[in-house]
């Protein structure tokens, strides 16, 4: 075929683009499954990954479960306890390890979950978590709250993928309530 473009003749060649309608598209179906899709409620994300969350602990003392000020909702420390009963107890670096620990912060993580849950009605007006205060209950000079605290930041992210990063502070004390093994505070952002 000939063209002319400012005066210039071009030949181009003639090459059909046309995809014939029952071969498909790599790039295009891909895209039209992008589109078509909706992102992940965190309720079908904890059915993905097969968790049910505990019921929300209720409060021990005078004080509220949870505060929401502004765009913050701040949680009262979450123990080890899941429907009345005590998961984790013991002091790290005695009788208890890492591992042990890293499990008793995910029960911690859960119950903060479900009580965030409990106030918003739903975790998807979590639009972040902004902080944890995680306190293991150690051998004096325990050192390792940090390693311990991470089982609470994976679960978060875990779940609630970027959203569940956040700032954290991590430290051992030599007694926690109900001799818990850990205890976790939280502040999430709420949407």
């Amino acid at each position: 075929m000939e063209v002319r473009v400012d005066g210039c003749k071009l030949l181009v060649a003639r090459k059909s683009i046309v995809t014939p309608l029952n071969q498909q598209h790599p790039t295009i179906n891909k895209q039209q499954s992008t589109i078509n899709k909706q992102p992940m409620t965190t309720d079908q994300r904890l059915a993905e990954l097969g968790i049910e969350l505990p019921t929300a602990p209720t409060p021990a003392g005078n004080y509220v479960a949870s505060m929401q000020v502004g765009n913050l909702l701040y949680i009262s420390g979450a123990i080890c306890l899941v429907n009345g009963e005590m998961t984790h107890t013991g002091k790290i670096g005695e009788t208890r390890d890492i591992a042990y620990g890293q499990a008793a912060a995910r029960v911690c993580a859960l119950n903060l979950l479900a009580v965030a849950k409990g106030a918003l009605g739903d975790l998807d007006k979590v639009s972040r978590v902004v902080q944890l205060n995680g306190f293991v209950n150690g051998v004096p000079g325990f050192a390792d709250s940090p390693a311990v605290i991470n089982g609470a930041s994976d679960t978060m992210v875990e779940i609630l993928g970027d959203r569940g990063r956040h700032t954290r502070a991590a430290v051992a004390v030599t007694g926690l309530p109900l001799d818990t093994t850990v205890e976790i505070q939280a502040i999430f952002e709420v949407a």
